[in-house]
């Protein structure tokens, strides 16, 4: 019996173009019969004046991933398969380096740029550190 080339297959998707591609990556390898997990990080503001920041800013972003998730479970519905999700606040590359080492991780698919292309490309993508910092492989998906 064949056996897929890896047992659990993480996808980080902050609900970009570049993290759907990344999905559907992860999606084709989790179909040779892996297990499939998803994080989305709700990255809130370093400083919050008053708590009622912290408030509004995690509204916004249970709004947001709210359709992120929808449309990732839409596309793995088509396939006929499942993820388990993680939705975790925090910052974003030390808390998917973090879910993917807990999770044994054989293989983190992310996509090559995220929301903030303009700031990435002046001091460095997130998907190179976590490339760096990974417990295992790192697909980057263009």
């Amino acid at each position: 019996m064949p056996t897929a080339p890896f047992r659990v297959v993480l996808a980080a998707n902050d609900g970009s173009d570049g993290a759907f591609k990344a999905m559907e990556r992860a999606l084709d390898l989790a179909a040779g019969g892996a297990e499939l997990h998803m994080v989305c990080v709700e990255e809130l503001s370093e400083f919050p004046e008053i708590i009622e920041e912290v408030r509004a800013e995690k509204i916004a972003a249970d709004i947001r991933y709210r359709k992120v998730v929808h449309r990732a479970r839409e596309m793995a519905d088509r396939r006929g398969l499942r993820f388990q999700l993680h939705l975790v606040t925090g910052h974003p590359v030390r808390s998917i380096v973090s879910l993917a080492g807990e999770l044994g991780a054989d293989l983190l698919v992310i996509g090559a740029t995220g929301h903030s292309t303009f700031f990435e490309r002046m001091i460095g993508t997130r998907a190179d550190r976590i490339v760096e910092m990974a417990p295992c492989s790192v697909l980057v998906v263009r």
